[in-house]
C-alpha cells in the first residue's frame, strides 16, 4: 500500500489531476495495489479560510469554485481510467461542486475503475465558511485486498462517527488530513502531532491498518498579512507527516521528512485484521469508467 505525501496545484485543476495520476503511476510501478492521497487535494485545501479578510476569501472563493471537481465530471473519470490502467486502487480527496455549492468528498476507485463517491457530512465550523453539509453516509467498501474504509480530516474526532466505522470491520482505513497551518505564536493543537495521533488511535481502536496520507503545505503559499491583526500574525505552513500504520498503532513505513515530496510504501498482512461479515448499511452511489451512476444496496446480517 502507499501513501502520498506532496503539496497540491492549487486551484489548478487540470494540473492537479495530472499531478494524480502522475503519482498513481509511481506507486503502482512501486507495486503498490493500493495508493492514497490527502482529503480535498484537488484542487487544495483552502487555507485563506484562516485569514479573517472579507476580499481574500471573496477572491478565493470564486477561484475555488470554478477549480472544483463535478463527481460524474471529466477529471475525475480520468483519475478512474489511470487507476484500471494499473489495475490499483485509488482513494483521493476532493472538493465536489454541485451547482453553487462545494462539498468536501472522498472518492475510492477500484482497479477496474469504479468509483465510489461520498461527501462530508459535517464540515468543521470554519470549513463550513466554504463547504456545505450533507446527508452523509460511510464509504467502506470489499475488495480483492480487503474491506476498505475512507475518511477525511477532522472526521477522525468524532467519536460517534468512528464508532459507525469501527462497526463496519475495516481491515485497511485511509485516514485523509488535509496538511496543516497554523498563526505563528499558536500551540500545537491543531499542528501534525494530534492528527498523527488521531490515527494512531483508529488504528488501535478499529484493530485495523490505517493509511493517513497528509499533504505539504509551504510557508510562500499562504504567507499573507492579516492587517487587523495588530501583531501582525502570519499564517505559515507544514510539512507532509503521511504514515502507515499497523493494528496495533505501530509504524509500519519510514516516513518521508518534513516537506519533502513523494511516496511512502508499506506491505500490510490483512490476516491481522478479521475478515468482517456483510454489515448493514446506506446505499453507496458509485460511478462506473463510463461515468454512469448506479447505487450499490448493502447486504444484510
Amino acid at each position: 500500500m502507499a501513501a502520498v505525501q506532496a503539496e497540491p496545484k492549487w486551484l489548478n485543476l487540470s494540473a492537479g489531476v495530472e499531478q494524480a495520476i502522475e503519482y498513481i503511476d509511481t506507486a503502482a510501478d512501486g507495486g503498490a495495489r493500493l495508493v492514497a492521497f490527502p482529503e480535498t487535494f484537488l484542487p487544495g485545501f483552502p487555507w485563506w479560510m484562516w485569514l479573517n479578510s472579507v476580499d481574500w476569501g471573496e477572491e478565493f472563493l470564486a477561484r475555488y469554485l470554478s477549480n472544483a471537481l463535478t463527481a460524474d465530471g471529466p477529471e475525475l473519470r480520468a483519475i478512474g481510467y489511470a487507476a484500471r490502467r494499473k489495475g490499483i486502487h485509488v482513494s483521493i480527496g476532493f472538493a465536489e461542486r454541485a451547482g453553487r455549492e462545494v462539498f468536501m468528498a472522498q472518492a475510492l476507485i477500484d482497479g477496474e475503475g469504479t468509483i465510489s463517491v461520498v461527501r462530508k457530512a459535517e464540515p468543521t465550523g470554519l470549513e463550513r465558511t466554504v463547504f456545505s453539509p450533507s446527508d452523509g453516509g460511510l464509504l467502506v467498501r470489499d475488495t480483492e485486498h480487503g474491506r476498505v474504509g475512507v475518511l477525511g480530516g477532522a472526521d477522525h474526532l468524532r467519536a460517534e462517527l468512528r464508532a459507525r466505522m469501527h462497526e463496519q470491520r475495516e481491515q485497511i482505513h485511509i485516514a485523509a488530513w488535509s496538511g496543516f497551518t497554523v498563526y505563528y505564536g499558536e500551540g500545537k493543537e491543531w499542528g501534525p502531532e494530534l492528527n498523527t495521533a488521531a490515527s494512531v488511535r483508529y488504528a488501535m481502536d478499529g484493530a485495523t491498518h490505517v493509511i493517513a496520507p497528509v499533504a505539504v503545505v509551504p510557508v510562500a503559499g499562504w504567507e499573507v498579512v492579516d492587517a487587523r491583526m495588530p501583531d501582525r500574525r502570519l499564517l505559515h505552513g507544514g510539512g507532509g507527516v503521511s504514515r502507515i500504520f499497523g493494528p496495533g498503532g505501530l509504524e509500519l513505513a519510514a516516513p518521508l521528512g518534513e516537506g519533502e515530496e513523494g511516496v511512502i510504501f508499506a506491505d500490510l498482512d490483512v490476516n491481522r485484521s478479521p475478515r468482517p461479515a456483510p454489515h448493514t448499511d446506506r446505499p453507496t452511489s458509485f460511478r462506473t469508467p463510463s461515468g454512469r451512476i448506479a447505487r450499490r444496496e448493502p447486504a444484510h446480517t
